[in-house]
């Protein structure tokens, strides 16, 4: 089976009203949905098109992906005009059950929708509703509901498998990551999954009764987060209007499948929360130790008795400071390390804050990703030894160091004796069984399917130090189908494990 749309050039394109063409608006994102959604797409026009406006869809499009002709295979775009398409014989597979074709117009003109329903092709008009004898033309008024409209009729052709529909919520950025790698298909080929964006702008019920399980990272959807709270999440953060009502939806309605629970994301806002988690990882017994780095909260950079304090949470410096507060402020990622007690002076660290242990580790990272049952990693570079920070920051009189953990990481410059430095000598390789003991672990005690942990290696210990935990992480660093057929499963998994749980619940 596969799934062909065809879109009339007046759904994405207008007038800019000095002659020139542009993309309407949702038309750019709809596009790359749909360029990344296994499906084949040709957009077509109108014969006596201006040339102008002709190219001008073709370099759009080609932006989007290469344009093929005259009809794409799945995954393609072509582009012609309505006069060649009407040419092609036969538009969809002779069998029945081999091709789910649509036809998305904002002008409806009779003979061609006529030929393409002998085609079996699915209609639908884009705007006000209008008078026609054709019968089961679904009309829709945004473009934002293209595609949802799309997935209950793809959903319906399945007759041997029943698919999943996945509704995902993420910043824009994190979902061109995902859509790039064909890890949210609309047309489940592999997955037995169509996943469809949530959209705020349009009425969230109406979505929320075609879908069977909720993706989401909800610290996109943070506005703010009030740093004087007691960090008892949800308490001080205030999201988004929708989110807000996504959120009392689920409450109301518990028997949703939701990847992953709120209640069980919110410890990994606060970095004094993840801390504390970590610190249960001393119990996991190996060859090598695994452990969480040693820390101190503190609300106030100027205590007298904070260089006791320091000694008695058995940190030295330098030290790294991050704030308390892990994502949703613009300053979340805004960190220090710090080589001396004066570093502390005005320091522009957000309080509260954590002082934790700066561990030498040769400037790399491995990235962990768990999904669902499987474990992958990724070797990333990071910060330098604390020798070159310090004498780089000697050198430029520049202390403490300030970055942004987000943006630019304080990395060596490339000469050999710069590199030996920041590097070290650290030859120990990653304990494969110890991280799959921690992803283990970790999972059991944070009730999570999709989570990533960053883990350095001491120099000279080589004790596993777990620096860092997120919530669904691209991990756009693993290369190959793997992955995405792992983070598909477990998508899968969740529901069956939710809709198990909501059999024994109604039976008793």
């Amino acid at each position: 089976m596969a799934v062909r749309l065809v879109i009339h050039e007046s759904v994405l394109f207008t007038s800019d009203g000095s002659g020139d063409w542009c993309l309407r608006s949702g038309a750019d994102i709809l596009l790359q949905r749909l360029r990344y959604s296994n499906i084949s797409l040709t957009c077509i026009h109108q014969e006596e098109l201006a040339s102008k406006k002709a190219c001008f869809i073709k370099e759009v499009l080609v932006g989007h992906k290469e344009v093929r002709d005259p009809l794409p295979e799945c995954g393609a775009i072509s582009v012609l005009g309505q006069n060649e398409l009407m040419s092609i014989k036969e538009l969809s597979s002779s069998d029945e059950n081999a091709e789910i074709c649509f036809y998305a117009t904002s002008v409806l003109d009779e003979a061609f929708v006529a030929k393409l329903q002998s085609d079996k092709f699915n209609i639908i008009y884009i705007g006000s509703k209008i008078e026609t004898t054709f019968e089961g033309i679904v009309f829709i008024d945004k473009l934002d509901e293209l595609i949802i409209t799309m997935s209950s009729v793809i959903k319906k052709g399945f007759s041997s498998v029943h698919p999943l529909t996945v509704g995902y919520l993420m910043k824009p950025s994190r979902e061109l990551d995902f859509l790039k790698r064909g890890a949210l298909p609309l047309f489940p080929c592999k997955s037995a999954l169509i996943f469809i964006p949530i959209s705020f702008e349009l009425p969230l019920i109406s979505q929320l009764e075609r879908i069977d399980v909720i993706l989401h990272k909800v610290t996109d959807e943070i506005v703010s987060i009030d740093p004087s709270s007691s960090f008892e999440f949800p308490k001080g953060i205030t999201f988004s209007k929708g989110m807000s009502e996504l959120i009392r939806f689920i409450e109301e309605h518990p028997y949703y499948c939701v990847v992953d629970p709120f209640k069980n994301i919110y410890p990994l806002l606060d970095r004094l929360q993840i801390q504390n988690i970590l610190v249960g990882l001393q119990d996991i017994k190996s060859s090598s130790r695994l452990r969480a780095p040693h820390f101190l909260r503190v609300q106030t950079f100027n205590d007298p008795d904070l260089g006791l304090k320091l000694a008695e949470a058995n940190l030295k410096f330098p030290v790294l400071v991050k704030p308390q507060v892990a994502c949703g402020v613009a300053d979340a990622h805004n960190m220090a390390i710090v080589f001396k007690a004066e570093d502390f002076r005005e320091l522009s660290v957000p309080l509260p804050a954590i002082i934790q242990e700066y561990v030498d580790h040769g400037a790399s990272i491995y990235k962990v990703y768990v999904i669902g049952k499987e474990v992958f990693h990724a070797v990333r570079k990071s910060l330098p030894n604390s020798t070159y920070l310090l004498a780089s920051s000697q050198k430029s009189s520049v202390s403490p160091i300030t970055f942004n953990s987000l943006k630019s990481l304080p990395v060596p410059n490339q000469d050999e004796s710069s590199m030996n430095d920041a590097f070290g000598k650290n030859k120990k390789s990653l304990d494969m069984n110890l991280v799959n003991a921690a992803a283990h672990w970790m999972r059991q005690q944070l009730g999570l399917t999709i989570f990533g942990f960053d883990v350095v290696i001491q120099e000279n210990s080589g004790d596993h130090v777990i620096v860092d935990l997120n919530y669904l992480p691209t991990f756009k660093e693993v290369t190959g189908l793997h992955a995405i057929s792992a983070f598909w499963e477990a998508i899968r998994s969740a529901y069956e494990v939710k809709k198990a749980a909501n059999v024994v619940i109604h039976s008793r």
